[in-house]
């Protein structure tokens, strides 16, 4: 092969470690990962029927920036359904780059609040 030819790139996507952690969870529990923003790759377990989101120190998910409203989301759970809903927060809930009211996640959904990012991902184990 010399310099002057092409070939095609094949793209592998580098393995995200914190993806690696669905094979702890069950299939019904979701997981909240922060890849952006402070406390990027901080990794949270969706276990109760509520979770509060917020700059509130008693919020299940604290996060501490001036651009989170003290009681900012909450996410319920129903079976291995998740909703998340804003609960009046200032700069609003964004579910992949839409703002939302009430929204249910799916695997792999983008959830921004404030200047964090999260990431949500359901458990793989099996019961």
């Amino acid at each position: 092969m010399t310099d002057d030819e092409i070939t095609d790139a094949i793209e592998i996507e580098p393995e995200i470690p914190h993806r690696l952690d669905r094979e702890i969870f069950e299939t019904d529990t979701g997981i909240l990962v922060i890849e952006s923003g402070p406390r990027s790759g901080s990794r949270y377990a969706l276990d109760s029927e509520s979770i509060s989101i917020g700059r509130e120190k008693d919020a299940d998910i604290f996060l501490d920036d001036v651009t989170v409203s003290r009681q900012h989301a909450i996410i319920e759970r129903n079976k291995s359904i998740y909703r998340v809903s804003d609960v009046g927060s200032l700069n609003g809930t964004y579910l992949n780059a839409k703002i939302v009211r009430s929204e249910e996640l799916t695997d792999g959904d983008v959830l921004q609040i404030g200047r964090f990012k999260l990431v949500f991902f359901h458990g793989i184990a099996q019961n």
